[in-house]
């Protein structure tokens, strides 16, 4: 019986997902000299050295900021998320960001934590100060999203449930997304046709080049006069300097993010909060689930699901004896990867290539015992990143 899987346990991973990893061919500790996968939440990995027997880095959240990515890349390392389990608590959270912005609730519940109990006119103060804060409804308001993903979809369904108008934005919106989208979302053609029509602005983007402070003074300058901005997405989408500005000059009358920082600080009209975006019983179990299933099917079997950096390749066994392959995406690696075992007599029972970019994987299914020599001689092709055998034991 071979070896079990040695897995670095970082951060509090749920329980629950953890034990989806069968005992007798994982073994999880939080201290690993040389492990074969890493699981994680938000552990920075950028300033350590992670061990060259890692295998797969799987993350129990969505976002892989805190994971080097291009350099498992280079190593042939499948950088593992999990898209959409924490959909419902983020949606959640964005819904009752608005609520927030639209009702003045901060504002009110300060100004009655202030109150002395005990002062006889304490009734009267309530009823005196109450016109202060006093705010107005969603129905009737249009909101916009950028992003239409799992959260972006959950998000404009619970709007349009509430009685707002809702567009949204996605160049890059999957098939499956576009099926769950409500069609009452009016779809946009441009980012700037979003910011001109929203009274509420919801983000839902990953934090790439092309969305670095894509919300900036000059589209701001698009946004109705007085419109809620909500960054539940990453920090870095948003100019916080600009966003400053526009609150000054009143073209904003909210900024409601999940992301702490020294300049939106105690800002009388920023609504921050500390990262509570997935921090749910759920979203934590959920995120925790999926990722473990990806990185324990991987390990077994090859195959690869919500990869930031991998292509999704799902090969069903047919045969007990399986290679993987990941390698630079240039021509002719899959015919050099075919003649190698060829040369071997090995017969290819089921093969499958994709690509992702600069990635290429492959998984081979063959008929017989694949000899060290064979995964050597794939090793040793130019452009192969990492090779590894994976035969089935009865």
């Amino acid at each position: 019986m071979a070896d079990p899987f040695q897995v670095l346990i970082l951060d509090n991973v749920s329980q629950n997902g953890l034990k989806r990893l069968p005992a007798d061919s994982f073994a999880c500790a939080k201290e690993v000299a040389q492990p074969d996968a890493i699981l994680l939440r938000s552990a920075d990995l950028h300033n350590v050295e992670i061990a060259k027997s890692v295998l797969a880095i799987g993350r129990a959240g969505s976002g892989t900021n805190n994971i080097p990515v291009a350099e498992m890349s280079r190593r042939g390392v499948p950088v593992f998320n999990a898209p959409g389990a924490n959909a419902n608590a983020v949606k959640e959270l964005v819904l009752a960001g608005m609520l927030l912005a639209a009702r003045n609730i901060g504002g009110a519940m300060k100004f009655v934590s202030a109150l002395d109990p005990a002062d006889a006119e304490m009734e009267k103060k309530v009823e005196g100060g109450k016109k202060t804060y006093a705010g107005y409804e969603l129905a009737g308001h249009t909101l916009g999203v950028i992003g239409l993903g799992k959260i972006g979809c959950l998000v404009a369904d619970a709007a349009i449930k509430l009685g707002m108008n809702v567009i949204g934005y996605d160049p890059e919106i999957t098939i499956d997304a576009a099926w769950s989208l409500s069609a009452q979302v009016k779809k946009a053609n441009s980012i700037g046709e979003v910011l001109k029509g929203s009274n509420f602005l919801t983000l839902h983007v990953p934090l790439v080049d092309a969305t670095r402070q894509m919300i900036n003074a000059d589209s701001i300058a698009q946004m109705k006069h007085g419109a809620v901005l909500l960054n539940f997405s990453r920090d870095g989408v948003v100019d916080e300097a600009a966003v400053l500005a526009a609150l000054e000059s009143k073209q904003l009358s909210t900024y409601v993010c999940d992301f702490p920082s020294a300049h939106v600080n105690a800002h009388p009209q920023v609504i921050a909060l500390p990262h509570l975006g997935a921090s749910t019983r759920e979203a934590e179990e959920n995120c925790a689930m999926m990722v473990v299933d990806q990185v324990r099917d991987y390990l077994l079997d090859g195959n690869i699901v919500n990869s930031v950096n991998f292509p999704n390749v799902v090969m069903p066994r047919e045969s007990a004896f399986r290679i993987a392959v990941a390698n630079a995406n240039v021509p002719n690696m899959v015919g050099q990867i075919s003649t190698a075992m060829a040369d071997a007599k090995l017969n290819i029972h089921n093969m499958m290539n994709k690509s992702k970019k600069d990635i290429a994987y492959t998984l081979v299914d063959v008929d017989s015992q694949v000899p060290k020599k064979v995964i050597d001689q794939i090793a040793k092709i130019e452009g192969v990143l990492m090779v590894r055998y994976l035969p089935q034991e009865n």
